[in-house]
């Protein structure tokens, strides 16, 4: 192999490992989208389900003693 062929071959791989890196930075982009979105979706779901249990508790003075008070 001369120079020149090995010239081109180290081109050409600098050119494939471009594209793959321009792919994983699409991809890990993606994910961080992903993330974020599931992130705000499982604040919404912990302050519905909080809602949901306090809605469900009797307030302090409601309260009725057990049985063996």
């Amino acid at each position: 192999m001369n120079v020149e062929e090995g010239m081109i071959e180290l081109q050409t791989k600098y050119a494939y490992q471009e594209d793959l890196l321009q792919t994983l930075n699409e991809v890990v982009t993606q994910q961080q989208q992903e993330l974020a979105r599931l992130k705000e979706d499982m604040k919404r779901m912990q302050v519905s389900l909080r809602g949901m249990m306090s809605s469900q508790l009797a307030r302090p003075d409601e309260e009725v003693p057990p049985p063996h008070y």
